[in-house]
């Protein structure tokens, strides 16, 4: 199951509110996991 966070910011993503590379920074900054940046972009972790 997703994270709070990773709602809140799927939910931002769908909205246009925040990119691909802004989740990506988040993944790198250790907020969500990249099981996380999956479920919020719909691919791949690649970073």
């Amino acid at each position: 199951m997703a994270s709070t966070l990773a709602l809140v910011f799927k939910r931002l993503y769908n909205k246009g509110e925040i990119t691909k590379e802004d989740v990506a920074e988040r993944v790198k900054s250790g907020k969500i996991t990249k099981a996380d940046y999956k479920y919020i972009t719909g691919e791949t972790y690649n970073g």
